[in-house]
């Protein structure tokens, strides 16, 4: 089979896994479960506990002891079994627990998944700015079919979306094992400790260019989790008890509104080779915080009701939020280290967006949301994104080369 169809096939499974309860599960918490947006939050913040630290342990085992491939099918594997083991929990102390270490081997396949890809198709001599992006789009594709297909099925409120997500990952653990393998590589006899222990890539904090990038990952990374937590818990708790908004597509069909920001993630993911080309990462990068403004904005001035269309172009402003940060910033990554630290470095993205970042935001918005409540806090994320975009433009120096990137 063609190489693309492959990863198009590891992508698809890649995100189904998570798409089939990371929207849904912040509902399950607070309506079935009576949980508080501290305690949804602090679930949300598993991620970035697990992002912290296993990306990067995980990214040094796959430079230089196990491919990443292999690394790749352990780690779903593991995955799948604790988060069949919390579909069976209803308290908080051990449903957080099993969450809590699912993810500890889930969040390192964002990054291992990407090393898989990028290995695979400079093996093959592809171009990775021009090939990867229609490739990962399917990736989004799945997340879109696994989220409304626990809608569709009745799970978004109950504990079998963990089912689900347990089942696609026990798929991808075997699939994976048949993924192109990636070379480790072999210690020298003249490395240093910290080049024998594959941490090369905190080296990078030494540049000013990537240390700069790297501290706005995490600043950035603080919305990552927001509207995955309360986006749900948002539209069909708050709009439900609201009479005028009873019945309203919006709050009884959420996880379909919310599925147009993935509709509008895949489309955004084909604009990125554009765009890295034309304007560079710093520009990319500002038009996504720009984004996530008017992503948090638009849900705190709109509703299900005679405002929905505000909640419609928040939904598609995500795309670009999301994908000019999180996908261009992998690629740019990619592009600026050496490949004998592709996992280490990928993994190091991980912990400052989805490990510092996230945990940061994912227990700063669960207060946030207890104190101030809805809408206002939709505002107070609004202005934290404008701040940072503002210091973006002014600290980040990067000079855009469009002679790098060939598309």
């Amino acid at each position: 089979m063609n190489i693309k169809y492959r990863l198009i096939i590891m992508n698809f499974l890649q995100y189904a896994i998570w798409g089939s309860w990371l929207i849904s599960f912040g509902g399950y918490l607070s309506g079935t479960l009576a949980f508080s947006g501290k305690e949804i939050g602090s679930f949300y913040a598993t991620m970035g506990i697990a992002s912290l630290f296993m990306p990067a342990i995980m990214g040094i085992i796959a430079d230089r002891w196990v491919p990443a491939q292999k690394l790749l099918g352990l780690s779903h594997l593991l995955s799948a079994f604790f988060i069949f083991l919390a579909a069976q929990e209803t308290t908080y102390t051990p449903l957080y627990t099993y969450m809590l270490l699912s993810v500890f081997f889930y969040m390192p396949t964002i990054a291992l998944s990407n090393s898989v890809a990028y290995n695979s198709l400079n093996v093959a001599g592809l171009d990775t700015v021009k090939a990867f992006p229609p490739i990962r789009v399917w990736g989004t594709v799945g997340f879109i079919i696994a989220m409304n297909a626990v809608e569709i099925l009745g799970f978004t409120s109950t504990h079998e979306q963990l089912y689900v997500s347990a089942g696609l990952g026990l798929i991808l653990a075997g699939y994976s094992f048949s993924l192109p393998h990636c070379h480790t590589a072999k210690p020298g006899a003249q490395q240093s400790w910290i080049e024998a222990m594959g941490l090369k890539a905190f080296s990078l904090f030494k540049q000013k260019k990537m240390a700069i990038f790297f501290i706005f990952c995490m600043l950035l990374g603080v919305s990552l989790q927001i509207t995955n937590a309360f986006a749900n818990d948002y539209l069909t708790q708050h709009f439900g008890n609201i009479a005028k908004y009873q019945g309203t597509f919006g709050v009884e069909h959420a996880n379909t509104l919310i599925s147009l920001s993935q509709v509008s993630e895949t489309l955004c993911i084909l604009l990125i080779p554009f765009f890295l080309k034309h304007f560079g990462i710093k520009k990319v990068m500002l038009i996504s915080m720009v984004a996530w403004v008017l992503r948090f904005g638009l849900l705190g001035t709109g509703n299900p009701g005679e405002g929905v269309w505000m909640l419609i172009a928040s939904m598609l402003v995500y795309g670009v939020a999301f994908d000019f940060f999180n996908i261009s910033g992998s690629l740019f990554i990619d592009q600026e280290t050496d490949h004998s630290i592709r996992s280490s470095a990928q993994g190091l993205f991980m912990i400052m967006t989805n490990g510092l970042g996230a945990f940061i935001g994912s227990y700063a918005a669960g207060y946030i949301v207890d104190i101030v409540g809805w809408p206002n806090s939709w505002f107070v994320f609004a202005v934290y994104a404008l701040v940072v975009a503002i210091l973006f433009a002014i600290l980040f120096k990067y000079k855009h080369n469009p002679e790098k990137i060939n598309v």
